[in-house]
C-alpha cells in the first residue's frame, strides 16, 4: 500500500455522490472473526471438525443438518454466539462517517453472514446480505414458513466436539428441525424472502446514483459473489473501485484503485487523507 494509491483511493471517494460499501469475510478480521482460508485455517478454528475430516464447504451444508443436524448446529450455534459478542471494529464508524457526508450517502452488499453492520449500527442503510444471516432461521423442510429472528435461540455448544446440547432448534410452523437462513453449498432449499427484499432496496437506491464508489474490502476470488457485484457498479452504473485485499488488490486501472492492506488499517490511512 503505497501513497499514491492511497491519495487515489482518498480522492476517489472525495468525488463520490455515493458509497456502497462491499463487503467479504476480510472486513471482519480486524474485530478477531475468522475468515476460514484454507482447510487448515479453517480446522485450526474447529479442531473437532477437522478431526472428522469436515473441510468448510461439508460443514456448511444442508446435508450436514440431516445426517448430523447436532454437529451441523454445533458448528453454526458456535459462529453464532461468537458474533453476538463480538464488538465491531473502528473501520465500520469511519465509513458511517464518510457516508453521512456524501450526498447520496451509503449502501451496504457483504457475502458476510455474520450481522456487524447492523451491530455497529447501519439499521437505516440500504443493506444486501447475499448469502443470508446466521441471526435468522428457516424451516429445513422449506414448509413454507417465512424465515423468522434467531433472538430467543441461545447456543448451548460443547465446544470440544463441535455439538449442540440439549433441544434443537424447530421450525414453528411444522415442528421440523429448524436451519440458519444462510445460503449453504449445494442449498436447494435455501429461503430467499429477506434476500429478496433487500435486494430490491439497493436496486432502488443504486437507480439515483451518479457517480459511485464501491469500496471493496476483505473480498477474494475464491467465493466471487463480491467480486462480482463490484463489477456489475462500475459497468452498469459508471462506479469505480477502491479495492482492499491484503493478497488480492489489483484492479484495472481505468477502473479504480487497489490497496494491499488489511480493512482497518487503509480505511484509518483514508481517513488520514480525507479529514487532512
Amino acid at each position: 500500500m503505497n501513497n499514491a494509491a492511497l491519495d487515489h483511493a482518498a480522492a476517489l471517494i472525495a468525488q463520490a455522490d455515493a458509497l456502497i460499501v462491499a463487503a467479504g469475510a476480510g472486513m471482519g478480521v480486524d474485530s478477531g472473526l475468522p475468515d476460514f482460508r484454507g482447510n487448515e485455517g479453517f480446522w485450526r478454528a474447529y479442531p473437532a471438525l477437522g478431526r472428522a475430516g469436515l473441510d468448510f464447504m461439508s460443514a456448511a451444508s444442508p446435508r450436514t443438518f440431516e445426517r448430523d443436524p447436532r454437529l451441523a448446529w454445533g458448528f453454526y450455534g458456535h459462529r453464532l454466539a461468537l458474533y453476538r459478542r463480538t464488538v465491531p471494529h473502528a473501520g465500520f464508524g469511519l465509513l458511517q462517517q464518510w457516508g453521512a457526508r456524501t450526498p447520496r450517502g451509503l449502501a451496504v452488499f457483504t457475502s458476510n453472514v455474520d450481522g456487524q453492520f447492523q451491530r455497529a449500527g447501519f439499521s437505516d442503510t440500504p443493506l444486501h446480505e447475499c448469502h443470508g444471516s446466521l441471526h435468522w432461521l428457516q424451516c429445513l423442510r422449506s414448509c413454507g414458513q417465512a424465515p423468522w429472528p434467531a433472538d430467543g435461540l441461545t447456543p448451548d455448544i460443547d465446544d470440544t466436539e463441535c455439538r449442540w446440547l440439549g433441544d434443537l432448534p424447530t421450525c414453528p410452523g411444522c415442528g421440523s428441525l429448524a436451519r440458519p437462513n444462510v445460503l449453504m453449498f449445494g442449498d436447494a432449499d435455501w429461503a430467499g424472502d429477506r434476500y429478496q427484499a433487500q435486494a430490491w432496496r439497493l436496486s432502488d437506491w443504486l437507480g439515483r446514483v451518479d457517480r459511485a464508489v464501491v469500496l471493496e474490502i476483505g473480498a477474494g476470488t475464491a467465493v466471487p459473489s463480491v467480486r462480482h457485484f463490484s463489477q456489475l457498479v462500475v459497468a452498469a452504473h459508471g462506479g469505480r473501485i477502491v479495492r482492499i485485499n491484503l493478497r488480492e488488490s489489483d484492479v484495472a486501472p481505468a477502473f479504480g484503485v487497489g490497496l494491499a492492506s488489511g480493512a482497518l488499517h487503509a480505511l484509518t490511512a483514508l481517513q488520514e487523507r480525507l479529514t487532512a
